[in-house]
């Protein structure tokens, strides 16, 4: 693939800024990073330029949380008019104590997903994908289920004992956090991050020739902002006593090469998520065989509760 254009959602700390600075070291012509505030996505370009000592960075404003805003960096892009090679969808939190929802009555730390697709299916509509264009959206080795402390909801069990067996209603329910959920922070994490696996999936399918899409998960990466809304007992007991532990957690450096790694894979691996070998959470990464990765009918009903959601959909 042609190191030509990318975009890096989220990019103004964490993984998202230190995947834009390490598109820089590849040498990547033009890198667009977003963030929610124009002034502070100027700034971040203008740091990124100062440390990379190159003139490779766009800011454009983007709150994936409020689909205008989505619909505002669409029109920008379209405006220039130039495909996107590589679309880093990065995006992820562990949520607080209390459920938040959006203005649009979706769970805080679902809402990115909906923002996330509703950039993409827009920038595929407005043919601003070049016919070879790798999408990565960021993952988490808990959606593998064998994290401690972090479960994943049954969604057939939920829509068979909630919702007449509707899986797409059950998937709804967990975006916006409704009546038949309970709210529980990191359960939640979970369940947006094994989403976003089925949406690439089911993206895979309606990708034209050409374009992959992947699920990547950074690994264990605790120096980042993904923190900031956890409880005390998670951020600041379990999370510096990974940080001492070999192999229990790697730098933001170390966590975006995965996502690089990805931008060079083939369309024959394109809809699978990789991650940690299972029962790992750092090390060399490797496409997840567990079953629940693999429901096709969860996939299906995972695109059509975000299409639902978002209302967005790709013919």
């Amino acid at each position: 693939m042609s190191h030509s254009i990318a975009l890096v959602t989220g990019a103004t700390s964490g993984l998202g800024y230190a995947a834009a600075r390490a598109l820089a070291g590849e040498g990547w012509r033009e890198i667009v990073v977003t963030g929610r505030s124009l002034a502070r996505v100027q700034e971040t370009a203008a740091q990124l330029a100062a440390e990379t000592k190159t003139q490779v960075f766009t800011p454009l404003e983007l709150d994936l949380d409020t689909p205008t805003s989505v619909q505002s960096a669409l029109a920008e892009l379209v405006r220039v008019g130039k495909p996107v090679d590589f679309l880093l969808l990065n995006a992820g939190w562990i949520g607080g104590k209390e459920r938040v929802l959006t203005a649009t009555g979706i769970e805080s730390t679902q809402a990115p997903l909906i923002g996330h697709h509703q950039l993409t299916v827009g920038l595929l509509r407005a043919n601003l994908l070049s016919p070879n264009a790798r999408i990565v959206i960021a993952g988490s080795e808990s959606a593998r289920g064998d994290v401690p402390l972090f479960p994943y909801t049954d969604v057939a069990a939920l829509a068979a004992t909630q919702h007449h067996r509707d899986r797409s209603a059950a998937v709804e329910a967990l975006l916006r956090s409704g009546p038949s959920v309970k709210y529980e922070p990191r359960r939640a994490h979970s369940d947006v991050k094994l989403i976003a696996a089925w949406w690439a999936a089911a993206l895979s399918r309606r990708l034209p020739p050409g374009m992959a899409v992947y699920a990547v998960s950074p690994g264990s990466t605790p120096d980042t902002q993904g923190m900031r809304n956890a409880g005390p007992a998670l951020k600041w007991l379990m999370v510096p006593l990974m940080k001492l532990i070999p192999g229990m957690s790697h730098s933001p450096e170390t966590a975006v090469r995965r996502y690089l790694q990805a931008s060079a894979f083939g369309t024959d691996v394109s809809g699978q998520f990789f991650a940690s070998a299972p029962k790992k959470f750092t090390g060399p990464m490797e496409a997840m065989r567990q079953p629940h990765f693999h429901d096709r009918a969860n996939q299906e009903a995972a695109w059509q509760a975000i299409v639902k959601v978002s209302g967005v959909d790709l013919s």
